[in-house]
Formats: C-alpha cells, sequence, structure tokens
C-alpha cells in the first residue's frame, strides 16, 4: 500500500485531528484508524485475495444503508474503503445469542434482496461457492496437503460420494444463491446507537445462503461454550429463517452439513496467497474448519 497516497485520499474526504496509526496489517488487508473530532473513521486497504471487497460493500450500503457499514469513500480501482465508525464489536460485550436475534433477520432479508445481484456480483469476482461447484472444491481440497491426520484425511476421502449425494438434494432445495459473508461471527457485527451492522466482507461468496450461520454457531460454540444441542440454537435458526419461510428446518440443516465443508474449501483462495511464512499461523485456523467437517462425517 502506498501510504502517501492512501493519507492523501483520506483527507479528500475526512480532516483527520491526529496521527491516522496501523491498527492491523495482514497480507490479506490493512486498516488504519482515522480520528476525527467526533469519533473515528476507518480506512482499509484490501489485499489482492479479496480486492472485490471494496465495490462490494460500496454496493451493499447503497442498498442497506441501515446493515452494513457506512461507506464514506471507496475506490474500486486500488480497493480501498473507508467507512465510518460502527461501534462496538458483539465480541466486546461478550457475544450475547439475544443479540443475534436481531441481527439474523436483517441480514436474511439483506441475502433475499441480493439473490437478484448474485450475478453481478460474480462478475465482479466475488468467489463462487455454488452449490453445483462444491464437488469440485471437494476434489480440490483432497488434493491439498492438508494439516490433517492421515486417517482424518482418509475419512475426507472417503465421504466424496456422500458429499456429491447432499450437494444435489441442496441444489435441489430451490432456495436461490446470494450473498454469503462466511465470516459472520461476534468480532465482524458492531452495535451503534442500536443499528446493528455487518462488517468485514472480504470472505464473502455467492452460495448457499444458510450456510451464513455455520460461522456463527462456532463462534457461540467455542467461545461462549453453548453445547450443541443448546436451546439457542433452535431460536436463531427460527429468527434467520423467518424471513426465508416456513418449512425450510430440514433444509437448513443439509445446508449447514453442507455449509462446514464449504467454510473449509472457501479457505483454499487464502490460503494459497499466503507468504509460507504466514502458513502456519493460518493453518491453526483452518485445521479448526476442517476437524468440524470431520465432525459431519462421524
Amino acid at each position: 500500500m502506498d501510504g502517501a497516497r492512501a493519507d492523501e485520499w483520506i483527507r479528500a474526504t475526512v480532516t483527520p485531528v491526529g496521527p491516522i496509526q496501523v491498527v492491523h496489517e495482514q497480507p490479506w488487508s490493512t486498516v488504519l484508524r482515522v480520528p476525527l473530532s467526533d469519533g473515528a473513521a476507518w480506512f482499509k486497504a484490501c489485499g489482492s485475495v479479496q480486492h472485490f471487497e471494496a465495490r462490494l460493500t460500496a454496493r451493499l450500503f447503497a442498498r442497506w444503508p441501515d446493515r452494513v457499514p457506512e461507506v464514506l469513500a471507496h475506490g474500486a480501482d486500488r480497493s480501498w474503503l473507508l467507512l465510518s465508525d460502527a461501534g462496538i464489536r458483539l465480541a466486546d460485550l461478550g457475544n450475547p445469542p439475544e443479540s443475534w436475534l436481531a441481527v439474523l433477520p436483517l441480514y436474511g432479508e439483506l441475502q433475499r434482496g441480493e439473490a437478484d445481484y448474485a450475478d453481478d456480483h460474480l462478475r465482479h469476482h466475488v468467489p463462487d461457492l455454488r452449490v453445483a461447484g462444491l464437488v469440485r472444491g471437494y476434489e480440490q481440497l483432497l488434493r491439498e496437503t492438508l494439516p490433517l491426520e492421515e486417517a482424518e484425511r482418509q475419512q475426507l476421502r472417503g465421504f466424496a460420494g456422500r458429499f456429491e449425494q447432499m450437494c444435489a438434494e441442496l441444489e435441489a432445495s430451490g432456495i436461490p444463491e446470494t450473498i454469503q459473508h462466511d465470516d459472520l461471527h461476534m468480532n465482524n457485527v458492531f452495535s451503534r446507537s442500536g443499528i446493528m451492522r455487518v462488517l468485514d466482507w472480504g470472505d464473502a461468496c455467492i452460495s448457499h445462503p444458510f450456510a451464513s450461520l455455520v460461522a456463527t454457531f462456532r463462534f457461540l460454540q467455542e467461545r461462549n461454550g453453548l453445547p450443541s444441542d443448546d436451546r439457542w440454537f433452535r431460536r436463531l435458526r427460527d429468527a434467520y429463517l423467518e424471513p426465508w419461510g416456513g418449512g425450510l428446518a430440514d433444509t437448513f440443516a443439509l445446508a449447514t452439513r453442507v455449509g462446514t465443508f464449504a467454510y473449509a474449501i472457501a479457505a483454499l483462495r487464502q490460503r494459497r496467497a499466503l507468504p509460507p511464512a504466514a502458513r502456519a499461523r493460518f493453518d491453526v485456523d483452518f485445521t479448526v474448519r476442517l476437524r468440524r467437517a470431520l465432525g459431519v462425517i462421524t
């Protein structure tokens, strides 16, 4: 990132009242905090692996200004974003499950509306994880050198045929594929003045919408300690499904099973783009994704 040009670009929109500081620098993005007289703005330079994020975020804000970050400026050519402060993360509030009762129906409505724009998103390089292509993605996963034990790799290979059947069943469900955040957890939902916003769309894809809750439920289990049969998961599922209509519990169950594998398949794109020195750190989370998929098999 060209720091001088970024500084000039930021100052064309807002007037900082202090030093602009780097708060996040990773291979996939750099984030700067811009102090303002009334708070802060946030600059994000998206790396090549998520170059689509700036345009996608701007388009979502144009159509859904009450549930995604407020975009002050964006440069799709450089994949730069300047965003208003969205408040406090759900993580800093303890990730209360009741907050998700408010977030999920709004997010589901966004997904339903964005189904009309799925082809446009694909033309502008939002990753394609539509169900029809997941069997090919599974095959690519099996060709990778995975951070698993050999017995676990054998489990994945043995499940390939059943995974193909599951994908065929899900594709026949009739739910339109649309934008899917794919990182919908407590660190990416913010609250300010009673408004909940979903941030950080750099892991988004076009896929089956119901797979979004794979990440949401994972963090409620791992960070909040909720057992897999906790009543909250049914309540949150029902809140999310409300905009989609009734009778979809079985489809949701199938979509989250398939989506648990898709969640691991999606990570291949980021993993391949990493320098070798960064891969070991990335593989800590990648291994968790893979082993959660193995849990579906068993």
